[in-house]
């Protein structure tokens, strides 16, 4: 029996929404799930609910911040026999030509918290996506009327307020898209429960090359990312 979510097996739908945020859960629940969807765990407040879209089981399961908390959440529906993975959630974005609003699929999730690391027993992992999954959220951006999406890798940092503000300038020197927290740790326990994981994220902060150069995303330009984001994550879910 898991610990932290108090659920039996079956009380989870195969393919979970993971937001960090228990207020998101409860939004996506309530804003895109068909009505009749139940609460299926409250401890801790992370909030789960399952449900359906068109009438296609779903779930939604609140992960928390950072890599070690999402983690026993990924491995804990992993016990209850989750199938698929698709964070939905936010990032500051690095690489130029991104806004605020904008939607990251991360292809891949380089692992700059430490705990994927331990977990994998790997200093040299590189967390990866299900392509397939990264395959259906890009056709279904282009078939759609999204916003701006951009698909490649991100970084997953175990810090929020990061102090050597010259790692942003590294990682975009190298490709990378956005920064945020939880993704390679997804990706890690996805890989070794043969799970199938996708991390998607809205642009919640742009991130300068000059120390403390961050913008922060409005009320309004948030709404509309995530409601974004989250129609390409459900659709994926279901997929």
């Amino acid at each position: 029996m898991p610990i932290h979510l108090r659920a039996e097996p079956g009380d989870y739908a195969p393919n979970v929404l993971c937001p960090g945020d228990p207020i998101r859960a409860q939004y996506i629940a309530e804003t895109f799930f068909d009505p009749g969807y139940r609460l299926v765990n409250e401890v801790r407040g992370m909030l789960g609910f399952t449900g359906t879209i068109d009438g296609k089981p779903i779930s939604v399961q609140t992960t928390g911040m950072g890599a070690p908390s999402a983690g026993i959440v990924f491995d804990e529906l992993a016990q209850l026999g989750v199938k698929r993975l698709v964070r939905v959630g936010t990032c500051g974005g690095i690489a130029d030509g991104m806004s605020m609003g904008d939607t990251v699929i991360a292809l891949t999730a380089a692992a700059e918290d430490h705990a994927p690391r331990q977990l994998s027993q790997m200093d040299c992992i590189a967390p990866t996506a299900t392509f397939e999954l990264v395959e259906t959220a890009a056709r279904l951006t282009r078939e759609g009327s999204m916003g701006k999406v951009h698909v490649g890798p991100i970084v997953t940092s175990g810090l929020f307020y990061e102090p050597q503000w010259e790692k942003f300038n590294v990682w975009k020197s190298l490709g990378h898209l956005a920064v945020e927290m939880e993704a390679a740790m997804m990706y890690t326990v996805a890989a070794m429960k043969g799970m199938e994981a996708l991390a998607l994220m809205t642009v919640s902060d742009m991130i300068g090359e000059d120390e403390g150069d961050a913008v922060r995303i409005s009320d309004e330009e948030m709404k509309a990312g995530v409601d974004q984001m989250m129609n390409i994550g459900c659709q994926v879910a279901i997929s």
